[in-house]
């Protein structure tokens, strides 16, 4: 039986990957925010998995306004990085893992989540970058990828409790998978960040942490947050946050089990105009 053993939850603010690519690391600007992978990087060597299930938000490149799913799962062998406009990240491709893809798409859609099958499609640094955070800048990948694309970008976007309850579908459905697969779930994206308007700029560090504090202790109340909330108090990109909820809602103890163990938890601001956090949760089912 394939089994959920963490979930792992970061922002994937672009300039991230651009500091990575241009070797910016080290420079005092960005080493604070990456020495807080760190033990991330570890923890991940010591704890790789088979399969990552990452969660993320395309950003106009595999979706445009001409086409947007609300849900969409991506099915195929591989996946090459995007090209968001001044070349693709010097990253590898992602190779997929079609089997488990399609055994959650027939789980899920069964269980009367709607979702978008994807055959094809590249993924930018929405995806890329939480890879290169937690992995750093290998030859290869070191395990399988499955893409799961949310929109958050243009409204109607879907609501945190939607999220969480598709993220209990997924963890039945890989506990439903009959190999024997280490499968984590990563939810990206967030945290507070405008990017445009009279609030362009805007970082709430006490929402964010206590909202943080929120999605560990209490989830379900947590994906009760009305959009409102992100919006007033995260930011117009704020909303991103509920992607994290949909990993949040695969973890054992909000399907019967245990409570978690939070193995890392990291926060910073800023990243570019953006607030960064992290989190690492292990289940202990």
């Amino acid at each position: 039986m394939a089994r959920i053993t963490a979930s792992v939850f970061t922002s994937h603010v672009p300039a991230i990957g651009a500091a990575m690519d241009l070797g910016k690391t080290h420079e005092p600007y960005w080493q604070p925010l990456f020495a807080g992978y760190e033990p991330s990087k570890q923890w991940l060597k010591d704890n790789k998995p088979d399969v990552v299930f990452l969660v993320y938000n395309d950003h106009a490149t595999a979706f445009s306004l001409e086409l947007i799913p609300t849900f969409a799962i991506g099915c195929a062998a591989e996946f090459n990085p995007a090209d968001e406009g001044w070349g693709p990240r010097p990253v590898p491709k992602v190779i997929g893992h079609p089997e488990l893809a399609a055994h959650i798409t027939q789980s899920v859609i069964q269980d009367d989540f709607d979702l978008t099958i994807v055959n094809k499609m590249d993924v930018d640094h929405g995806l890329t970058v939480p890879l290169s955070l937690m992995c750093g800048q290998p030859q290869e990948w070191p395990f399988k990828v499955i893409p799961f694309a949310v929109n958050v970008v243009q409204y109607p976007v879907p609501s945190g409790r939607r999220c969480f309850q598709i993220g209990q579908a997924i963890r039945k459905a890989v506990e439903s998978f009959d190999e024997d697969l280490n499968v984590q779930i990563w939810g990206t994206g967030g945290m507070s960040h405008q990017l445009q308007g009279a609030r362009a700029g805007l970082i709430n560090r006490e929402w964010d942490n206590a909202w943080l504090d929120k999605m560990i202790a209490d989830p379900k109340a947590c994906a009760d947050t009305p959009h409102i909330d992100y919006v007033r108090e995260a930011g117009s990109e704020g909303i991103e946050l509920v992607m994290w909820l949909i990993a949040r809602g695969a973890m054992a103890d909000v399907n019967g089990g245990p409570a978690p163990t939070v193995k890392h938890r990291f926060y910073h601001v800023p990243a570019s105009n953006t607030a960064v956090g992290h989190l690492i949760l292990e289940n202990n089912a």
